[in-house]
């Protein structure tokens, strides 16, 4: 199949789906707001640092959610394991939220969401304008993971991670 070589400035839709060749792990980022806990679906994860341990993720501005956790002084980051299909409708618009979930609060006050494969527990540690996303940095003051199969996101669909033999 040939190369395809765009402007990235004027064909956008191009220029997402060559971003949808990189393959993202998927999660759920959580927050105590005025309004009660809140969560957040993401795929804009990374780690930024070993020693101190940072992590980043980012918001995009045109959430309806995006002044809360931009705000959030604590938050969490559950990465999501293959079954947590229903927490992707769960956490975006219009879903059911944190009713019904089983979740615990963290000495900061963040819900945490029983059964994930990681956690990151983090304060806010920067944030950097990133276009028409926020990049958000956070010192992780605590972690938590467990052997499972990471869901993951590319070419505009979900599955999992199949390594090779």
């Amino acid at each position: 199949m040939a190369e395809m070589v765009f402007n990235p400035q004027g064909n956008a839709r191009a220029f997402r789906d060559a971003l949808g060749q990189f393959a993202t792990g998927v999660t759920v980022v959580t927050i105590d707001a005025p309004e009660g806990p809140m969560g957040f679906t993401a795929n804009s994860f990374a780690a930024v640092s070993l020693d101190p341990p940072l992590v980043l993720w980012s918001p995009a501005k045109s959430s309806t959610r995006f002044a809360h956790f931009a705000a959030a002084r604590h938050y969490a980051i559950h990465i999501l394991d293959r079954a947590h299909g229903d927490w992707l409708t769960r956490f975006a618009r219009g879903g059911a939220g944190f009713h019904g979930l089983s979740h615990e609060i963290s000495p900061e006050g963040v819900p945490l969401i029983h059964g994930a494969l990681a956690r990151f527990e983090c304060a806010q540690h920067a944030t950097h304008d990133g276009g028409d996303h926020l990049i958000v940095v956070g010192h992780v003051l605590r972690a938590a993971s467990r052997e499972g199969e990471p869901l993951v996101f590319a070419q505009g669909r979900y599955g999992c991670f199949a390594p090779t033999p």
